[in-house]
């Protein structure tokens, strides 16, 4: 039996994984505390979340194979999950491509995932740079850590991208252009805008009224001679 703990699916999704018709698959627990997170009974509580097998979730997309061949892994941070590698590889047997989301925070497990071919794609969160990555994700976070898995994930051959979520409040302009220079040289980075959707980490952002999306576009603008592309998701 693969020990992962999965806390939720949803069978088709038409924007997790770039290109492709996906199921997504949630698992439980996080390392981080992002006050703007809107899974937070996934990170705080998910025990509390029915549990899936991994063998109902398997045998749920052999059936659906004709509508949906692809699978995103995300969470909650997937790469905590002692039976991650596992779960990838019996994906990967039955013909699944695989798209991992993380916050990059454990490198060697990345590195196991890039070496094994077993991802098709990774998408990494950067949560803030590098002087405010403890007060943005709530803990004390192992900044070589990260900066470990950005060059492992930039110089793999997946197709990937890096994105952070634009708090107004927490992240700046100039925060914005210092991630830029951490990801110097990377193929593609997403400016996701903040959303007040879901059971945020902390409710009190819900009031927040987000970035205008011009605002995104000039940050964008500015952003475009570190990287190969800057994309916006509103």
């Amino acid at each position: 039996m693969i020990p992962i703990a999965i806390r939720g699916i949803q069978l088709t999704s038409l924007v997790d994984f770039p290109s492709e018709v996906c199921t997504t698959v949630f698992l439980g627990g996080c390392n981080f505390r992002c006050p703007w997170c809107h899974n937070a009974d996934l990170v705080l509580r998910p025990s509390v979340l029915p549990e899936i097998s991994p063998a109902e979730v398997l045998n749920l997309l052999i059936r659906r194979r004709s509508w949906v061949q692809a699978v995103c892994i995300t969470g909650g941070e997937p790469t905590l999950a002692p039976g991650l590698e596992e779960f990838v590889r019996s994906l990967k047997s039955r013909g699944f491509k695989v798209k991992l989301d993380t916050n990059g925070s454990q490198p060697d497990v990345i590195a196991r995932l890039l070496a094994g071919d077993l991802l098709d794609y990774v998408a990494m969160d950067v949560k803030a740079p590098p002087e405010k990555y403890d007060l943005l994700t709530g803990t004390r976070a192992d900044l070589e850590a990260i900066k470990e898995s950005i060059a492992l994930i930039k110089n793999s051959r997946v197709a990937y991208e890096f994105r952070t979520t634009v708090v107004p409040g927490l992240l700046e302009e100039e925060d914005l252009l210092a991630i830029g220079q951490m990801l110097a040289g990377a193929r593609h980075y997403v400016l996701q805008q903040f959303r007040t959707a879901g059971t945020l980490l902390n409710p009190g952002l819900r009031e927040l009224l987000p970035y205008p999306e011009t605002t995104l576009d000039h940050i964008a603008a500015r952003l475009q001679p570190f990287l190969a592309e800057v994309e916006v998701k509103s």
